[in-house]
């Protein structure tokens, strides 16, 4: 049997196996938590070298692919510094393939609702780690606004336009690509935080979008009516976003026995059944998705 393993700096009580099969390859998929300890990690990986088929690393990116151009995080880069052997890939790979469907899905399933509940209006956590599905929605139509400056550094001002993330990326990466990765997203225990900010944009809104973990620490406790597209979904944060008076939850990867794992994970999955021992290209991973018909998911909450 083919085994990827999610390695993540997120919460160890997230930690989930399963198997699946996969075109007809049976294959075993495991996200492993260290609570934010990086070093954790990074000797979990050296453990686990050569011992599975691919690797994904959750709960962090080694870099951010911004249209084409790639910005690495280099506080990452040692997490996988022991890493000889194993492919390991960080999602982007699914990010700017997978991701780059939801807004077609979303406008065929939902686009009465949407138009009907406030029209085309997105708040996307962050564009420019998640291009694929930011992009998605810009090309689809909507108004878009972009919390990178506002949820990754603090900063109070919202962003409307791509070319304005592509700016702010060649600032701002070469300076924040320095920082302590735990500086600009939340890890281990802090994830499971709630810090609610920005009410407006939210309310503004008809359908927010981007990181899981993002949305519910910052969503406000009214989400009443709204659309969420995310990933990486526990039955515990299905019942959050219920909770919260969410209509519905789309997720960009498959829901697996009551959780969608996250993009690096599923990408793991996708290199361990290709057999082919190393990253895959964009073109590999569209015909792998084309052949398992992999689309995004829909969930009626309320």
């Amino acid at each position: 049997m083919k085994r990827a393993v999610s390695i993540s700096l997120g919460s160890s009580k997230r930690n989930k196996a399963v198997e699946v099969t996969l075109l007809g390859e049976k294959v075993s998929i495991e996200r492993i938590g260290t609570d934010g300890d990086m070093e954790a990690a990074a000797r979990k990986y050296q453990e686990m070298d050569g011992k599975v088929d691919a690797f994904g690393v959750g709960g962090a990116d080694l870099g951010l692919l911004v249209d084409k151009k790639w910005y690495p995080l280099y506080s990452v880069q040692p997490m996988v510094r022991f890493v000889k052997q194993t492919p390991v890939v960080d999602g982007t790979g699914l990010k700017n393939t997978l991701e780059n469907k939801a807004a077609p899905f979303v406008e065929a399933k939902l686009g009465d609702y949407i138009q009907k509940g406030g029209g085309k209006k997105a708040f996307i956590m962050t564009g420019a780690d998640r291009w694929g599905l930011a992009h998605s929605f810009v090309e689809a139509g909507y108004e878009c606004v972009f919390g990178d400056l506002m949820f990754s550094l603090g900063i109070p001002i919202a962003l409307h336009t791509e070319k304005q993330l592509k700016t702010l990326a060649a600032i701002l990466m070469p300076i924040a690509g320095r920082l302590p990765f735990d500086w600009v997203y939340p890890t281990g225990e802090k994830q499971e935080e709630r810090k609610p900010k920005y009410p407006k944009y939210f309310q503004w809104a008809t359908l927010v979008a981007g990181d899981c973990h993002y949305i519910k620490r910052y969503m406000p406790d009214d989400m009443n009516g709204k659309v969420v597209v995310t990933n990486t979904t526990t039955p515990e944060d299905v019942e959050l976003f219920r909770k919260c008076g969410v209509r519905y939850l789309v997720t960009t990867t498959p829901v697996l026995e009551g959780r969608s794992f996250g993009t690096n994970m599923m990408e793991a999955a996708l290199i361990a059944i290709s057999g082919k021992g190393r990253a895959l290209t964009r073109e590999e991973y569209n015909e792998l998705l084309d052949k398992l018909d992999f689309e995004p998911q829909l969930q009626e909450l309320n």
